[in-house]
């Protein structure tokens, strides 16, 4: 990015100059952090490289020319039906300490920090990535949510989707189901491209191929939990929320490649004597990269990362039964919905034993809860967490942070405590 001229200019561009100086900087730092880990595979750089072009150089997202984007704020929005629209989603969940410092001039002080972040991202009006989107569907599904929807809508064409609290009931699946296909009228009044059986199995036949190159990722790192830094893992997810499918899947087709050519050798990326951490709870969003960068450099294998912004978010297919435009819906609603372990749902058994199942294949000695400051419904779950891990003897911690580089010691002095704790009572 070309040099900003701060002391040019109105007050306002002055100020916009400001942020885009101060986002460019953090963005480059941690970049730098991340790609100065050892054992960086060769083919992490596309990915490394898509996060410099929408963070670093101030670029929009990674795509085909002339294809629109719409943003998206959880996982629960399917790419299929944007894709079929002839779009793009780019998720827009933010991570920027520059963005947080912003919205937090707009929103309550016990807001969260990822809404925080996305209000400040509209209000200064500056990142391509957001100002390119043509528009915003939000998934209720908080109250923080509820509230950024009502604030984009005031600024840009914006979409609510209402997501049921239960998911077992016929009557759940039909309230999505309705407010996919409201969507998909949005989505078609945007683009000008009706959706049909043909685009619909076009765009979902695309994201599978996605979907199994990233099967093959998680299958290596279950079978070879050492091959690749977690941080180099969870860079390469946070990627996907900003390049076209068709690219990330090639680049990740590569990446497994070289990393299962490395595991044949026996070349692992942490040694085998290294506590291995599962991470869940609140998204970690670049570049907030701090408590996993903080978990790999206190001499932590982080070997899995069960949130929104990992395999979560791409993993499960859509299970297609009738073949027809109405049989997509309905399977995209109930892949959206029924496997998803967010927990704004009542019952949230399904995340239970999804982490439960994490901790058997990657053998996992430690879990680190991340909570934002001001996420209750990730907060809440902690003791229902803690209570199951202790039975299984399986220490557990839960890390409070925010979007500002302050608590960073603090940060390190618990990891490092938490890492020396596994190893002495291994």
């Amino acid at each position: 990015m070309s040099e900003i001229y701060t002391r040019q200019g109105t007050p306002e561009e002055r100020r916009k100059a400001r942020f885009l100086n101060k986002s460019s900087a953090t963005a480059i730092k941690y970049l730098r952090k991340i790609e100065d880990l050892p054992h960086k595979p060769e083919a992490l750089k596309p990915f490394t490289d898509v996060l410099k072009h929408v963070f670093v150089d101030m670029q929009g997202a990674v795509k085909p020319k002339g294809v629109p984007s719409v943003g998206t704020y959880c996982v629960m929005v399917p790419p299929e039906l944007i894709y079929a629209a002839g779009a793009m989603p780019v998720k827009l969940c933010g991570g920027s300490y520059t963005a947080f410092n912003v919205g937090d001039d707009i929103a309550p002080r016990d807001a969260c920090p990822l809404v925080k972040a996305i209000m400040g991202f509209e209000s200064i009006g500056v990142m391509p990535v957001y100002q390119e989107c043509q528009l915003m569907a939000v998934p209720i599904t908080c109250d923080c949510k509820k509230k950024l929807a009502g604030y984009l809508a005031e600024h840009r064409k914006t979409v609510t989707l209402h997501v049921p609290s239960g998911r077992d009931r016929d009557e759940d699946m039909e309230q999505y189901v309705r407010e996919l296909y409201l969507f998909s009228q949005k989505l078609t009044e945007v683009t000008g491209i009706e959706l049909s059986y043909e685009r619909l199995s076009w765009a979902c036949g695309m994201t599978a191929a996605a979907q199994y190159e990233l099967s093959r990722f998680i299958e290596l790192r279950r079978r070879y939990p050492l091959a690749v830094k977690g941080t180099h893992y969870m860079a390469a997810m946070n990627a996907i929320s900003y390049t076209h499918i068709s690219l990330w899947t090639q680049y990740m087709h590569d990446l497994c490649d070289e990393i299962e050519a490395k595991a044949k050798r026996g070349e692992m990326a942490s040694k085998e004597n290294r506590p291995r951490i599962l991470i869940t709870g609140s998204p970690i969003v670049f570049p907030n990269f701090k408590l996993p960068l903080l978990i790999e450099e206190m001499g932590g294998a982080l070997v899995a990362d069960e949130t929104c912004m990992g395999e979560r978010g791409a993993y499960d297919p859509p299970a297609i039964v009738d073949q027809s435009t109405d049989g997509i819906m309905r399977a995209l609603a109930n892949k959206s919905t029924r496997p998803c372990t967010c927990p704004t749902f009542v019952d949230n058994k399904r995340r239970l034993y999804r982490i439960m199942q994490m901790l058997e294949d990657y053998k996992v000695q430690g879990v680190i809860y991340h909570v934002l400051r001001g996420c209750l419904v990730y907060d809440y779950e902690y003791q229902v967490m803690e209570e199951e891990l202790g039975k299984l003897g399986i220490p557990i911690i839960r890390v409070e942070s925010d979007y500002n580089e302050e608590d960073v010691e603090q940060l390190r002095i618990r990891v490092e405590a938490f890492i020396e704790l596994i190893k002495y009572g291994r």
